[in-house]
């Protein structure tokens, strides 16, 4: 199963005029954490996942999605 994680988080950060490390503020992780997430190389918990949904006023399933 090769499965991966699709994010828009960078796009949608940025259009709300967010930089890494202010995003990163208000959900009370680390800039680098936030990096990593963008990047793909880390797969947020829901909790995280939920954070940044709320704080991006997006739902979920529009930041995150499965790549097939």
């Amino acid at each position: 199963m090769g499965d991966r994680l699709f994010n828009i988080l960078k796009a949608e950060r940025e259009r709300l005029g967010l930089t890494q490390g202010a995003l990163a503020e208000a959900i009370g992780v680390s800039r680098k954490t936030i990096n990593t997430i963008e990047n793909g190389i880390f797969v947020p918990s829901t909790l995280l996942a939920l954070k940044l949904a709320r704080t991006l006023d997006r739902p979920v399933e529009a930041l995150f999605q499965i790549e097939e």
